[in-house]
């Protein structure tokens, strides 16, 4: 797979919405479709698949909505009992492109194997938890080579009597241990998902703070009480299925954010069971290219942003050849996370660009490097003759004087007629858009407007100029140039659109 990075550019409607959705089925290997409604089906498909990813930049967008940012979080760390705590920090949170990222990473093409394999995953359990806080690594180091799953909540007391596999003698024997104890507290709670409600066979997600995740196990043993000196006394053994080096987005696998409880079973109906098995399948296939699913980011209006400051680091890493798993893969340490970070090859990238807003030759020189550029420019010859209108004729004689008065960049693109099925639709869209966007073209002079619609009378088909009477006060004050009005007519002729 060859990853791609591809620029549409061109005047205002001229199909960039379209083409893009088109592009983004082939990229993503869809068959080819000719009719725009399954076109446009099929791209949400995608998109709802989560597969497809669409953002606009903006002036005011930053690196911390496209890549990653710091974001207040309030609560105790990943391990609290209760998942509420005082206190305020920052977290990082990965953007929309980490995320896609991320998604694209985990994404499996054994689609085959993957209704198996949902299948035999709908009869688990899955549980979330967090092996330690955040500065204890030798607990989560622990867990990894010894393969188990360890809990300090609990307490010195030995649950393995038969009797505690009952929520109703943990939580008798929890509220024996401290009279303030309830349902919720963490010697409870917690405790009673590890002890009595995990089984031999169910799955265990490890955290990485709320919103990743570094892990994935499948439960092998009972529980086990063992006391140690870090007060991780209660355990399970488990088979490491998968181990990331990157943690990944929780949003691939689960609809929202983990709690800050240390332990707790995952809602059913928020698990994306399909992603899960996709996750789970590429253990096995490894990270090579070919066997992952393709991802399409869309960025809408690349140009208006300050795409030297949005991008960071990752202006060298979506080089086709400096994506993981390449012949010159590159990873960086991201600011924030401090988390290492490489760009997959299955994600492809499609920019759109308004050259009425800013010229390509404008653009960072080390984005121009790294895209390749195809121009959509206005194509008349796909419009038709609409109640003895003739479209075609008519938007290539008004293109044709707009670059010679202005430029090629401040065209009028054909899709702005696309829909017209009446002579009032036509005029509508005259009225309410290509005479505004004309008279933002030329700065509001709208002597220039008159030329590019080819007016020649005051009384035009479309503008119509009615020539200002001076005020007697201002007699001395200006000099004899004459000053007009413009009007846009309420009703065009019937030949209004007649070329010649």
């Amino acid at each position: 797979m060859t990853p791609r990075n591809i620029i549409l550019y061109g005047p205002p409607g001229t199909g960039k919405t379209y083409e893009t959705a088109a592009l983004a089925l082939e990229l993503c290997g869809e068959p080819q479709l000719t009719e725009r409604n399954a076109v446009m089906a099929a791209y949400a498909k995608l998109v709802a698949a989560e597969r497809i990813a669409f953002v606009t930049f903006h002036q005011s967008y930053g690196y911390e909505q496209f890549v990653e940012g710091l974001l207040p979080k309030t609560g105790g760390g990943d391990a609290d009992a209760e998942g509420e705590g005082p206190g305020f920090r920052l977290e990082p949170e990965a953007g929309v492109f980490k995320r896609l990222a991320d998604k694209a990473r985990a994404s499996s093409s054994a689609s085959a194997d993957m209704s198996a394999e949902v299948a035999r995953l709908k009869g688990k359990r899955v549980f979330k938890m967090s092996l330690g806080r955040a500065d204890q690594t030798e607990v989560y180091q622990r867990c990894m080579d010894e393969g188990v799953i360890l809990l300090g909540w609990g307490g010195d007391e030995d649950w393995s009597d038969p009797k505690y596999v009952a929520y109703d003698e943990v939580y008798k024997r929890g509220r024996e241990l401290d009279a303030e104890a309830t349902g919720n507290s963490g010697h409870i709670s917690q405790l009673w998902a590890l002890r009595g409600n995990m089984r031999i066979g169910d799955l265990v997600i490890v955290s990485d703070g709320n919103s990743r995740f570094r892990a994935i196990g499948e439960v092998t043993g009972d529980y086990k009480f063992e006391r140690s000196p870090d007060g991780f006394n209660h355990s399970r053994t488990v088979r490491w299925l998968k181990v990331f080096d990157q943690s990944l987005d929780v949003a691939t696998i689960f609809d929202g954010q983990f709690t800050m409880r240390s332990l707790y079973q995952l809602d059913p109906k928020r698990l994306k069971l399909e992603r899960l098995a996709g996750v789970l399948s590429q253990s096995e296939q490894g990270e090579n290219p070919a066997a992952l699913l393709p991802h399409v980011i869309i960025i809408d209006e690349i140009n208006r942003a300050n795409v030297s400051k949005v991008f960071g680091e990752l202006i060298t890493l979506i080089e086709a050849d400096k994506r993981q798993g390449m012949r010159n893969a590159l990873e960086v340490t991201l600011p924030y996370s401090k988390e290492p970070f490489s760009v997959p090859a299955n994600l492809h990238i499609i920019g759109t660009m308004n050259t009425a807003d800013r010229s390509i030759a404008l653009l960072d020189t080390a984005l121009r490097r790294r895209f390749e550029f195809r121009e959509l420019m206005p194509r008349p010859d796909l419009l038709s003759v609409v109640e003895g209108v003739d479209l075609k004729a008519f938007l290539s004689g008004l293109n044709d004087r707009i670059e010679y008065l202005f430029d090629r960049d401040h065209q009028i693109g054909h899709a702005f007629f696309m829909g017209c099925t009446s002579r009032e639709h036509i005029d509508q869209v005259m009225t309410q858009k290509v005479i505004p966007l004309l008279v933002e073209y030329f700065y509001e002079d709208w002597e220039k407007v008159r030329l590019a619609l080819g007016e020649t009378q005051d009384d035009g088909r479309f503008i119509r100029r009615t020539k200002l009477r001076r005020p007697g006060a201002l007699d001395d004050a200006f000099d004899d140039d004459d000053r007009w009005r413009y009007q846009v007519q309420p009703k065009f002729s019937d030949d209004a659109y007649r070329i010649g």
